[in-house]
């Protein structure tokens, strides 16, 4: 978690601001704010790491995903194309903006495959949800040749992958909007926050005026500002913005750092048999916030976690069981059990959730361990966890 090993003094300074000005609201209050503007200030950085036109800082990377396919136009009855491998809150950002999800395989980018969204497409296809995980990229180029020739909308969720690009154009700028999370686990935090990003006005706009209660902003009397469309609240506070402000200005120097020691910890473990690594269509864009390793097959995978654990060798998930991250704890998405009736319970849903066959994703899921990169590590803490590894996977090869 780099953004939460790196607490200082910047931090301390961007929070004290708000405090002294009283002012925890992002928006009016200009004789009293002493032109304290984190959360713009905050969208002004991400826009400057990223080469964004617009950003829209949100309460949470939860509700930029929702901003996001809102803005894009996505909604009732549409069907988009999801990856089974994700946060569990990109399912929920589509189910709750009244779209209908539709699974396709992802390949050994941990990301969906051109071939994947391409065998999902239905005559009902309005959008497709792409999902950049575990800090990577997915291979942008063949996903763009079919979502183009197949007039799709393109939203991506980079939660996962804020600082991460593909041949120099930063993920979350391809589609027609785009989305990162701050929350405490990623590699710049505000404690809970989210940016969606565009290159469109309109969507900008929309996104604005969505995540307010419909306010479009313009103005000094909040009560008498006009709402060109319906939203709800979806604020970020100044506080959080702030401490994202500090945060951000750290991530060119973490996605350096990441990269030095995954590049470390790769050449360590690539000359031991039975482990490999994810594919990385740009490693020049790689965040580097996660090393992913494959072994053979879900089994030995499954070997390797159980050694780990009795090992004592932490800083790893294992996603294959993981209850959020993989559609096959996924038990209340599948059966559609919410608190009150959506869209789907009346439009039917696409796929029989129940009985998917996903072999392409089962599969690189099941051989997939990743160890959350640190950004203080010493070569002394990489050269031990090296050994920790080699140690517990030899110790599961000659059982």
């Amino acid at each position: 978690m780099p953004g939460t090993e790196l607490f200082g003094a910047e931090e301390r300074k961007e929070v004290n601001d708000v405090l002294e000005t009283g002012i925890l609201f992002r928006y009016n209050h200009e004789n009293q704010r002493n032109n304290i503007w984190k959360a713009r200030d905050f969208e002004a950085e991400v826009r400057k790491v990223t080469g964004a036109e617009y950003a829209h800082a949100v309460s949470s990377g939860s509700t930029a995903v929702a901003c996001a396919l809102a803005a894009a136009g996505v909604g009732a009855g549409d069907e988009v194309i999801i990856p089974p491998f994700t946060y569990v809150a990109s399912n929920e950002a589509v189910l709750f903006c009244g779209a209908l999800p539709v699974f396709a395989e992802i390949d050994e980018t941990l990301c969906l495959s051109a071939e994947g969204i391409r065998k999902a497409i239905t005559p009902k296809t309005k959008a497709v949800l792409l999902v950049h995980m575990c800090g990577q990229m997915a291979r942008m180029d063949e996903i763009m040749k079919v979502v183009q020739e197949h007039n799709l909308i393109l939203v991506e969720d980079a939660g996962q992958a804020f600082g991460a690009s593909f041949q120099g154009k930063a993920v979350g700028l391809f589609g027609k909007t785009g989305c990162y999370s701050f929350d405490f686990f990623k590699i710049a935090t505000c404690g809970e926050g989210g940016v969606m990003v565009t290159q469109d006005k309109q969507c900008y706009l929309y996104a604005d005026s969505y995540s307010d209660h419909g306010h479009d902003h313009i103005g000094g009397n909040r009560g008498m500002e006009s709402h060109p469309i319906l939203g709800f609240n979806y604020r970020i506070g100044e506080i959080n913005a702030a401490i994202g402000l500090a945060q951000t200005r750290r991530v060119p120097m973490i996605v350096k750092k990441n990269n030095e020691h995954k590049l470390y910890l790769t050449k360590a473990l690539s000359a031991f048999p039975g482990i490999s690594f994810a594919a990385l269509p740009d490693p020049a864009g790689d965040s580097g916030t996660f090393l992913n390793m494959f072994f053979e097959d879900t089994a030995m995978a499954g070997k390797v976690v159980k050694q780990f654990n009795a090992d004592g060798v932490t800083g790893f998930n294992y996603w294959y069981t993981n209850m959020y991250h993989f559609i096959n704890q996924w038990d209340h998405l599948k059966g559609l059990k919410t608190a009150a009736k959506l869209p789907i319970h009346l439009l039917g849903a696409p796929q029989d959730y129940q009985k998917m066959s996903l072999a392409k994703s089962q599969e690189v899921v099941g051989r997939l361990v990743s160890f959350g990169i640190r950004v203080t590590w010493t070569k002394d803490e990489l050269d031990s966890l090296v050994a920790k590894i080699t140690k517990s996977v030899k110790a599961v090869q000659i059982a």
